[in-house]
């Protein structure tokens, strides 16, 4: 037995984090945490990774046959234990050689040896399957390439046990698949992995054994080579109850089109010598939930951002209509005038004032909706506040909560609330369950098909296929910039999706037929193009109508 934890407890200011937690971990296997959003899969790592020292927490960790009392993340990492946080922790001025080696910098009588430095980032760079210049400025990095440096970060210590904490969370499906090959590398190269995912179908890959945790306790410990381990098993022990549906039934209510973009082209803000957002054309029909998928770096968000205030990107063109009138959305201001709004994927960076509390938050972004004569009423704040609480099932101690001190989880959904509540007539979700519990996810999904049932238009960006193919009515596939297929969800599936992407000319979708908006409302696949032809395919193909086992 490598690690062994025993009866931990972890108290917050009006909170039980974990309540006699218990957890083995064998050398040289993968072993998984799961549980709902604040069941206490993070504090639990940071416990064990000196994070909260000892002495903040009563119980007793044993590392290598002996007890350990880490009083700081110095300790741990002496004795081998690596942590990578949900939540990055990287310079963004610096560059990925700087971040990697940050305090750890191979030198030579006392001198920083970049040239080495250099050349261990590139083989480490190589080895997450990363192909930016070790030169890159984090601050150049979408926020998924970000947490490919942090886990080079790690494997560049000598590491006996990585904890990994949401690794995959703002990773598409190829990046995932990568990543949790590269785990089974590792073990096989001896290196113990823990890691916490709420991907079960990750979990079914590589994980060897599995502890779920429920309101801070442990409930159950399961080992998936001596039974077999179904999801609907792990599902149940984490949240207390059966799942029949992963996705809400909904009768689709689809009306005219009233968001347009047309001909949508922007520049990258570093590189001005040709189109990022290469011409793309999009519409969403009143009451229909669009889905675009693609993979990392095809330019979905850097879409979403650009037309939500310019947000990204430069020497910007193109036009956007809402009911069919030209509307201005060259700031943020005057794009959530307009009636859109924009749930970003970068909760940290983006989506939140992480020092300030809950209910600040979550009016932020629609003062008027919380004042009085041009004053904020505090009290209605506060109930608009608790009203998104219960309907998200937000775990915290009260509104007045930081959301600094909030799992990821539950900051994602306080993002979710700030743009739910300024009653938008355009939702733009950008990776919205990024880190949220199959149970919450429910409530996102009812949320969503609500919205939709009142006539919003709702635009999805996930990397999780599945998702994408269980709530959209259609979807759209990004590759290099462009829409490159356009087809029914009913006859998509994730093969035929990444055919589109692979096979797809580069001008596939330039042109559509005068018929499209028929076929459309008919509920036909659009053939823009030979790209398109190759994307359909039948239901039953779907992988959301398959049973996963673990």
């Amino acid at each position: 037995m490598l690690l062994e934890m025993r009866d931990i407890r972890k108290t917050f200011p009006g909170v039980v984090a974990l309540n006699r937690v218990n957890l083995q971990v064998r050398a040289g296997e993968i072993h998984a945490i799961v549980g709902e959003n604040g069941a206490g899969k993070s504090t639990l790592m940071k416990v064990l990774s000196g994070v909260y020292p000892h002495g903040s927490y009563s119980g007793a960790i044993v590392f290598e046959g002996e007890e350990r009392q880490f009083q700081g993340i110095r300790d741990s990492e002496h004795l081998g234990v690596a942590i990578i946080h949900q939540e990055l922790a990287l310079v963004p001025l610096l560059s990925i050689t700087e971040n990697v080696f940050l305090g750890n910098e191979p030198a030579k009588r006392g001198v920083i040896d970049w040239m080495a430095a250099h050349q261990m980032t590139q083989a480490l760079l190589h080895k997450v399957g990363l192909k930016e210049s070790p030169d890159t400025l984090i601050t150049h990095l979408g926020v998924g390439k970000q947490q490919l440096v942090e886990i080079a970060k790690a494997l560049s210590r000598k590491v006996k046990l990585l904890i990994l904490d949401e690794p995959t969370a703002s990773l598409n499906e190829t990046d995932s698949h990568a990543l949790l090959e590269l785990l089974l590398e590792l073990k096989s190269q001896g290196i113990t992995c823990i890691l916490i995912s709420h991907k079960l179908n990750e979990i079914s890959h590589v994980a060897d054994s599995i502890t779920v945790l429920r309101d801070g306790s442990t409930v159950e410990m399961l080992d998936c080579h001596a039974q077999e381990v179904s999801e609907d098993r792990v599902i149940r022990a984490m949240v207390g109850r059966e799942m029949a549906d992963r996705y809400p039934q909904r009768q689709p209510n689809i009306g005219e089109v009233a968001f347009e973009v047309r001909n949508w082209r922007a520049y990258h803000p570093q590189r001005n010598e040709q189109p990022f957002i290469k011409g793309i054309d999009l519409q969403v029909r009143r009451g229909e939930i669009v889905g675009i998928a693609g993979l990392m770096g095809s330019g979905r968000t850097e879409l979403a951002m650009s037309l939500f205030g310019r947000s990204w990107g430069r020497r910007i063109s193109g036009e956007v209509l809402r009911n069919g009138q030209p509307i201005d959305v060259s700031t943020v201001e005057k794009a959530v005038q307009n009636g859109l709004a924009y749930v970003t994927e970068d909760r940290k960076g983006n989506g939140l004032v992480l020092n300030e509390d809950i209910q600040f938050n979550v009016s932020l972004a629609h003062l008027q909706g919380v004042a009085t004569a041009g004053v904020i009423d505090h009290g209605k704040e506060h109930q608009v506040a608790q009203d998104y609480r219960h309907k998200l099932r937000l775990r915290c101690s009260g509104v007045d909560q930081k959301t600094l001190n909030l799992s990821g989880g539950n900051q994602q959904k306080v993002v979710l609330a700030k743009w739910l509540f300024t009653n938008p007539e355009v939702l733009i979700l950008d990776e919205p369950t990024r880190g949220i519990d199959v149970g919450a996810k429910y409530e996102i999904y009812t949320l969503i098909a609500q919205m939709a049932a009142e006539g919003k238009c709702v635009i999805v960006i996930s990397s999780e296929m599945p998702e994408l193919l269980g709530i959209s009515d259609r979807i759209y596939v990004m590759n290099e910039g462009r829409f490159v297929a356009e087809m029914p969800t009913a006859e998509a599936s994730q093969e035929k999706i990444m055919r589109a992407i692979v096979n797809a000319p580069p001008e596939a979708l330039r042109a559509i037929p005068p018929e499209g908006d028929a076929a459309r409302a008919a509920g036909r696949p659009l053939h823009g193009g030979p790209g398109i032809a190759h994307a359909s395919a039948t239901a039953s193909d779907s992988p959301q109508h398959n049973e996963n086992r673990i």
